[in-house]
């Protein structure tokens, strides 16, 4: 899929999120994040830290990665732990564009 290459595009509201085997295709390249097809379809994972500071610093750099991809995750911290929830708001559901910023993501750490 080589998602760490390709760029975030914008979506338009009305496209079709994934479907569940483009998803199952898509998530074979990210196994340490979790798939979660409760309700709207997410990427979910948490970030484990030796304390607040460092888990900040990280977060910083999700927010400057999230803005220059124009992607932006639901965010949860909690003292030395980041959760981070990755979907599309506009579709509903997972997009391309929530497994090229969850690889992205894991790349920084």
């Amino acid at each position: 899929m080589d998602f760490k290459n390709k760029q975030c595009v914008p979506c338009r509201v009305g496209m079709p999120p994934l479907s569940n085997e483009e998803e199952d295709a898509f998530k074979k390249e990210l196994p340490s994040w979790r798939l979660d097809r409760e309700a709207t379809h997410q990427l979910k994972k948490r970030f484990k830290f030796s304390d607040f500071k460092e888990a900040m610093s990280f977060l910083n750099k999700v927010a400057d990665l999230a803005n220059s991809e124009d992607h932006h995750p639901d965010i949860c911290i909690s003292y030395n732990q980041v959760d981070l929830t990755l979907f599309t708001h506009k579709i509903g559901g997972l997009h391309e564009n929530d497994f090229i910023l969850a690889t992205k993501i894991d790349a920084i750490k």
